[in-house]
C-alpha cells in the first residue's frame, strides 16, 4: 500500500510545485501601492512660461529622498536641482533652475509607498510648445527584474519559514510533547527557523537595489545597505532577526532541555514558560510584517496592525501544524490519537479567528463590490477565499477521519493521555509471525556468527539493524493497513496541499495593490485630467511679503466646461486652517485665442471662503487662472496656474 501512495504522493507535490512557480511568476514585477494622482504641470500640459518647482501629488504617503524626482529638458539634460520638499497632503515638489527653455521636459520620480513597496513612472509637460526629446525613460518598474523576482521569492520563503516553525512549535507544546523527540518533527521546524532566517538576511540585503536602482550589482552596496536600514522597513527585518535569536534559544529548549525532563511538576512548570516565551517571540515575529506592510497604511491603521498579527498567528497555527502532523502520519513511528484531536480543535479555533480578521482585512484593503470584481487585489482575494472554502472542506473530512480513528478499538489510546505508544491488537499476529521467521534465519547463520567467531561481532550488529529494519517495516505495514489512519493521510495530504496553493497567492496578495488604493486612485485621476465631467481643483501658494503672508488659495470651478460654472476660493494658512483675509480677486485668460484677462470678484460668504455664481467661461482652452490675494492694506500678490477647461 505504501509503495502505491508514494508514486501518487510525489506527483501531487511536483503539480503543486508547479503551480506554486506560476503564481511566483506572476508576482513580478510587483504593483505599486501609491499612485500619482496628480501634477503641476499636469501631464502633457502645455504652460507659457517655465515653472519654478514641479510638484507630485501620490494617493497616500511615500518616502522621497533627493534624487526621487528628477526633471530632464528637451536634450536630456536635468534642470532639477534635486533637492525634493514636502508640501503636505502627499505632494511633494522639486525646485527647478531658472532660464529654462521652450520644449518638452521629462518628469521621472521613483519613490517608496507607505507599506514599503517602491513606486516609479514618468511624465511629460511642454513650455511654449511641445518638442522632440532625446530622453529615454527605462521600461523597467520598480521592484521588477531579476532582483525583483528573487525579493519575491524571499518573501514567500519568509512566509513559508514563519509557519513552519511557528506553527511546528505551537503543534509540539500544545498538542503533541512526545514530538519533540522525533527526529522528522525536530528538522521540520528547524528548517522554518533557518528557511525565516536566511529569507530575512537576503531581503535586507536586496532591499536597497529593490526599491532603488534594480541592479544585481547592487545588491553587496554597503551605502544602500546603510539606507535600508533606515528605513521602517529595514527597522522590521533587523527587529525579525533579533526576535529570529530568541526563537533559536526557544527551539534548543523545546527539543533538548525539555524532552529530558522527567518529573512531571518540572515538565509542567516548563511548558508554561515555553508557552509565555513563544507566544511573545509569535507575536514579535508577526508584527515585523503588521509594522511594515498593508496593515500600517491607510485607514484604521491603529486597528489593522494587530488584526494583521492575529491572522498571521492564526495561519501559523493551523498550516504549521498541519504540515508537522502529515511530517507525523508519514514519517513518525506512531502519533497518539488525542494529540490529533487536539490539533483538530486549535485548527477549527484558528480558522474561526482567521474568518473574522479576513472578513475585516477585506472590507479595509477593497471597500467595494467594483473594486472586489473590477481590481487586481479583489480577483486575487476571490481566488484565495475559494482556495481557503476548499480548505475547510477537506479539514472537515479530515476530522470525520479523525472521529473514527479515536473510535477504532484497535488505535484506542489507553486511559493515560501521555502513554508513548499505542497497543495494536492487530500487531501481535504479525510479530509472532516476524518472530518465527527471524528464529528461521538466525538458525540458518553460520556457525561462527553464533559461537563468536572472528565477524562475530560485525555480524551481530549487521543483524541488528537488519531486525530493527524489519521492526521498522512491520509497523508501518500495520499502520498503514488501518484504513482510518490511510484515510486521514490522504485528507491531510490534500489540506497540505492546497495549503501550498494558499500560501502562494498570499504571498502574490500582499504585492498587489490593494482595490481600495485602485479605485481612489482612478476616481483622483479622472477628477484631475478629465474636466468635461468633474470640476478643476487648483492649490496657489501665496507670500505676499508681510507679516504673516504665507497661505495657499485654492480655486474649485464646476462643472469646468463652456458656458456657467460656479466658482469657489479657500484660502488657507500653511497649518491648513482658514485665513482670513480682506480680498480675493480672479481673472481668466486664454493667451491661444487672445481673450481675456476676464475678471472675476468672488463674494465672502465665510472666513476664508469666497463663491461666485455663474462664471462664464466662452471657449474650451488651455486658461490661465491668475488669483490675486490681499493679506492686509498695502500686502498683496497675484499668483497663477493653467488648467484646461471645456
Amino acid at each position: 500500500m505504501r509503495q502505491a501512495v508514494a508514486p501518487r504522493t510525489r506527483t501531487l507535490l511536483l503539480l503543486l510545485l508547479a503551480v506554486t512557480g506560476a503564481l511566483l511568476a506572476g508576482a513580478v514585477p510587483v504593483s505599486a501601492h501609491a499612485a500619482l494622482i496628480g501634477s503641476d504641470p499636469q501631464q502633457g500640459a502645455v504652460v507659457d512660461e517655465a515653472p519654478s518647482q514641479v510638484s507630485l501629488t501620490f494617493s497616500e504617503q511615500v518616502a522621497m529622498s533627493d534624487g526621487a524626482v528628477r526633471v530632464l529638458d528637451p536634450k536630456g539634460k536635468q534642470v532639477d536641482t534635486g533637492k525634493t520638499s514636502d508640501l503636505g497632503s502627499n505632494r511633494y515638489a522639486v525646485k527647478l533652475h531658472a532660464g529654462l527653455p521652450d520644449g518638452t521636459f521629462t518628469v521621472t520620480y521613483q519613490v517608496v509607498s507607505a507599506d514599503s513597496h517602491p513606486v516609479s513612472g514618468a511624465f511629460t509637460f511642454s513650455v511654449g510648445a511641445p518638442s522632440k526629446t532625446s530622453v529615454a525613460t527605462s521600461d523597467q518598474t520598480a521592484g521588477g527584474g531579476v532582483v525583483g523576482g528573487l525579493y519575491g521569492f524571499a518573501r514567500y520563503v519568509s512566509y513559508t519559514g514563519f509557519i513552519l516553525f511557528i506553527g511546528g512549535a505551537a503543534f509540539v507544546l500544545a498538542c503533541w510533547q512526545r514530538g519533540a523527540g522525533v527526529r522528522p518533527v525536530q528538522r521540520l521546524v528547524v528548517s522554518g527557523w533557518l528557511a525565516l532566517t536566511g529569507a530575512t538576511l537576503a531581503m535586507l540585503l536586496l532591499r536597497g537595489s529593490y526599491t532603488g536602482s534594480g541592479k544585481v550589482g547592487d545588491i553587496f552596496d554597503l551605502n544602500l545597505l546603510s539606507q535600508a536600514l533606515q528605513t521602517k522597513t529595514g527597522a522590521a527585518l533587523v527587529a525579525r532577526l533579533l526576535l529570529l535569536a530568541a526563537g533559536a534559544l526557544f527551539i534548543a529548549v523545546l527539543f533538548g532541555a525539555f524532552e529530558k525532563r522527567e518529573d512531571e511538576k518540572e515538565k509542567q512548570d516548563l511548558t508554561f514558560g515555553l508557552a509565555i516565551g513563544g507566544v511573545v517571540v509569535a507575536a514579535g515575529l508577526a508584527a515585523t510584517w503588521a509594522m511594515a506592510e498593508h496593515a500600517s497604511t491607510g485607514i484604521q491603521a491603529g486597528l489593522a496592525m494587530p488584526v494583521d498579527v492575529l491572522h498571521l498567528l492564526a495561519v501559523a497555527a493551523w498550516l504549521g501544524g498541519l504540515s508537522v502532523l502529515l511530517l507525523a502520519l508519514y514519517r513518525a513511528p506512531s502519533i497518539e490519537s488525542f494529540a490529533i484531536r487536539r490539533f483538530s480543535r486549535v485548527a477549527f479555533g484558528s480558522v474561526a479567528v482567521l474568518a473574522a480578521t479576513g472578513l475585516y482585512q477585506s472590507w479595509r484593503q477593497v471597500g467595494s463590490w467594483s473594486a472586489l470584481t473590477g481590481t487586481s487585489y479583489g480577483q486575487l482575494l476571490l481566488v484565495k477565499i475559494g482556495l481557503v472554502a476548499v480548505l475547510v472542506g477537506i479539514a472537515w473530512i479530515s476530522r470525520r477521519w479523525t472521529a473514527q480513528l479515536a473510535q477504532a478499538p484497535a488505535r484506542e489510546d489507553a486511559e493515560d493521555a501521555e502513554a508513548v505508544h499505542d497497543t495494536e491488537d492487530a500487531a501481535d499476529t504479525a510479530d509472532a509471525a516476524d518472530a518465527e521467521s527471524e528464529e528461521r534465519a538466525a538458525e540458518k547463520e553460520p556457525v561462527a556468527a553464533q559461537v563468536g567467531g572472528v565477524g562475530d561481532s560485525k555480524r551481530a550488529a549487521q543483524l541488528a539493524r537488519q531486525r530493527a529494519a524489519v521492526a521498522t517495516a512491520r509497523q508501518k505495514r500495520v499502520r498503514d493497513a488501518d484504513p482510518h489512519r490511510y484515510g486521514l493521510r490522504r485528507s491531510v495530504l490534500a489540506e497540505a496541499g492546497v495549503a501550498v496553493v494558499l500560501l502562494a497567492v498570499t504571498t502574490v496578495l500582499t504585492s498587489t495593490e490593494p482595490g481600495r488604493t485602485v479605485e481612489e486612485a482612478k476616481a483622483a485621476t479622472a477628477a484631475a485630467t478629465s474636466p468635461q465631467t468633474g470640476a478643476v481643483s487648483l492649490e496657489m501658494p501665496f507670500d505676499t511679503g508681510g507679516q504673516d503672508g504665507k497661505g495657499v488659495a485654492r480655486l474649485e470651478i464646476d462643472p469646468a466646461r463652456v458656458g456657467g460654472n460656479d466658482m469657489h476660493v479657500y484660502a488657507e494658512r500653511p497649518n491648513g486652517r482658514a485665513f482670513d483675509i480682506p480680498e480675493v480677486k480672479v481673472a481668466f485668460t486664454l493667451k491661444s485665442k487672445d481673450i481675456g484677462p476676464l475678471p472675476v470678484v468672488p463674494d465672502r460668504i465665510a472666513t476664508g471662503h469666497w463663491t461666485a455664481s455663474g462664471v462664464q467661461i466662452p471657449m474650451a482652452g488651455n486658461w490661465n487662472i491668475a488669483v490675486t490675494v490681499r493679506t492686509s492694506d498695502i500686502d498683496q500678490v497675484t499668483v497663477d496656474k493653467n488648467a484646461q477647461i471645456g
